[in-house]
């Protein structure tokens, strides 16, 4: 947090010293980087929330149509990525999960978020979803530069990011696949990735399939 802080205070104190001296573009110039540091700091606060939140056990479990939930998140990143392509091929008939919506969606939300971050204009970030046994499989795969096997370790670490050219060029505080991990298996689901240095990477998240019978014990245990 002290970086995007030490920023806003240095162009806040430069502006008010030397405004006479300033000429405006270079005024814009500060304000669009104060601005850019509070977005980076308040990004930075939500994501320290959402980690207290996931490790207070706060969730709230019901019946979700996986396929509907993440076709409702897809235009948004299909307006924010619009050099890349952002394709969803959903399993028709798709068995609905047990999941806490809210963060069903912030994880997707974090793994597209990344595809498209980390991979170059022009490529595609395919969304796919399929059932197998009681399990519900969903891969996002991303064209970007992959994962070397050396950086494995640090992936779902806390405050970890894995330097290349994309990483370099994007603002970003090692938190989103920390917290995608805490999100996913506190609704007993799992994560786990596949990559290619050069030919990009998948995330592929499972989570059981509702079972009516099974949330009926929950229930009466409860």
């Amino acid at each position: 947090m002290r970086t995007p802080l030490t920023s806003i205070r240095g162009f806040s104190q430069t502006l008010l010293s030397s405004w006479d001296r300033i000429d405006d573009e270079n005024k814009k110039k500060f304000i669009r980087i104060i601005e850019e540091q509070s977005n980076r700091l308040i990004n930075l606060v939500e994501n320290i929330l959402t980690v207290s939140k996931a490790n207070s056990g706060s969730t709230v479990m019901k019946k979700v149509f996986v396929n509907a939930s993440i076709k409702s998140i897809i235009p948004m990143f299909q307006e924010q990525y619009k050099s890349h392509k952002i394709v969803f091929t959903p399993q028709k008939d798709l068995p609905s999960a047990r999941l806490d919506e809210d963060k069903f969606q912030q994880i997707m939300t974090n793994l597209i978020d990344n595809g498209g971050k980390y991979s170059e204009p022009g490529s595609t970030v395919l969304i796919t979803t399929e059932s197998k046994g009681d399990e519900i499989i969903i891969n996002v795969k991303d064209e970007g530069v992959g994962i070397k096997k050396e950086d494995a370790d640090k992936l779902f670490k806390k405050f970890s990011r894995i330097e290349n050219h994309l990483t370099s060029k994007t603002q970003g505080n090692g938190l989103g696949l920390y917290i995608t991990k805490q999100l996913v298996e506190s609704m007993s689901g799992t994560i786990t990735y596949k990559s290619e240095e050069g030919k990009g990477t998948t995330f592929i998240v499972t989570f059981p399939v509702y079972n009516e019978e099974e949330v009926l014990k929950c229930s009466q245990k409860s």
